[in-house]
């Protein structure tokens, strides 16, 4: 397999995982609960900072989205 084939898969699995981390999030501020969102946060933001350092997406597209994802937060409490 080339270089270039593995790393979309790659990415692909990365950028899928996020897309879940983050719907997770959602859904838990949906119904509210602060302490599971709390929880839901840090793994959020776990996963795109993982992800803009490997490369799987720029690093400002994780700093956007960890910074409107924890305004949410905040609007909860």
């Amino acid at each position: 397999m080339r270089n270039s084939e593995r790393k979309n898969v790659q990415n692909k699995a990365t950028k899928s995982r996020l897309k879940t981390l983050e719907k997770n999030f959602l859904a838990s501020l949906k119904v509210g609960k602060k302490d599971d969102a709390t929880h839901a946060y840090r793994a959020v933001t776990s996963g795109f900072d993982k992800a803009a350092k490997t490369g799987a997406i720029h690093s400002s597209t994780a700093s956007r989205k960890k910074s409107r994802l924890g305004t949410r937060l905040a609007a909860l409490k």
